[in-house]
């Protein structure tokens, strides 16, 4: 059900739209198995994972947030060049306000030609899809669906420090995404969702920042991984999202990056191609027996929801496609 309400709000907020961005032409005849990439760790983007549950629930203005915001803060400091912290107040669905924090860390930041990679860090506060309706308001663990994207970010940040591509990277962790209106509240707003991923498209950590492309990592690490071509990702980035998969199918993860079309998500990519007007896609989880994965917006979407192989190949695909169009330059 809470999916379909996602479904029906971006459809609601698509029909509004008249304009996208140009994309940037996409190379022609790249053999994706060819592409050189530096080496990612599986495990190490897993003990990421276990690092981020390992501070508690980390929801807004919590110690655990704020114990978690410092450790993203170092890490991504240690192989990045620069790291921008936005700090911001925004409003919930309930009328309640809460702090934001925005984590944006830069390669070669005076690179002009960027691409921005990007997942959200907080974790939900109401585990309003549980089976069991006395855990309804309790807080969800976060493990797949943020942490696992952020960890798979960091460990390709370590390695793409050592190799860096030729193009500026920036890896943008929104905060605020998770803590939207729900299931068993009657209240009603499709933008009470990706409160950090609207803060930064409309306020950018550098003053008109764009970027070729980006790619949203959202629910990376499920141990059955499936992934769509879901529908704003087709309508804002149509070349990106098929490069993508062209990338994933030549590398042999067809059956992952599975070739369907499916329906639009409100996700923070929405913001940043509408308000930022940067083609962004979505990879996302998309389980068709169940609103996204199994254990999403449950108690249980503990470490149990992550698989080293699944962020793995995210990372990879990905990072074939940034290397196919931007090759590290010795």
């Amino acid at each position: 059900m809470k999916r379909l309400v996602l479904v029906a709000a971006c459809l609601l907020v698509l029909a509004g739209c008249k304009h996208k961005q140009p994309e940037t032409p996409a190379k022609a005849g790249v053999d994706y198995t060819q592409v050189v990439v530096p080496a990612f760790c599986a495990d190490s983007a897993y003990r990421y994972t276990a690092d981020q549950l390992a501070f508690g629930n980390r929801i807004p203005g919590t110690k655990a947030w704020e114990q978690c915001a410092a450790y993203l803060t170092a890490k991504m400091g240690r192989w990045c060049d620069t790291v921008i912290v936005q700090d911001f107040k925004t409003t919930l669905w309930d009328g309640s306000q809460v702090p934001g924090r925005n984590i944006i860390a830069s390669m070669r930041p005076d690179a002009q030609r960027r691409v921005l990679l990007a997942a959200h860090w907080d974790s939900r506060r109401w585990a309003d899809h549980d089976p069991d309706d006395a855990n309804h308001k309790a807080p969800v663990p976060g493990a797949n669906d943020g942490a696992s994207g952020v960890a798979a970010l960091m460990e390709m940040a370590r390695a793409m420090s050592a190799m860096p591509p030729s193009v500026g990277v920036d890896f943008l962790f929104f905060d605020v995404e998770d803590q939207g209106v729900p299931e068993w509240s009657e209240a009603y707003d499709e933008h009470s969702w990706c409160k950090g991923a609207q803060y930064w498209a409309q306020n950018r950590h550098v003053p008109y920042y764009t970027a070729v492309y980006g790619v949203l990592f959202d629910m990376v690490g499920c141990p059955e991984p499936r992934f769509t071509k879901e529908q704003v990702s087709r309508y804002y980035a149509p070349g990106l999202t098929d490069k993508l998969w062209a990338a994933a199918a030549a590398l042999g993860y067809g059956g992952i990056f599975v070739n369907q079309a499916t329906d639009p998500i409100l996700d923070d990519h929405l913001y940043v191609n509408q308000m930022a007007g940067i083609p962004m896609v979505d990879i996302v989880q998309n389980s068709p027996e169940t609103s996204f994965f199994r254990h999403w917006h449950t108690t249980t979407d503990d470490l149990e929801s992550v698989n080293r192989e699944s962020l793995r190949i995210v990372a990879e695909v990905t990072m074939k496609t940034l290397y196919g169009d931007y090759p590290h330059m010795p």
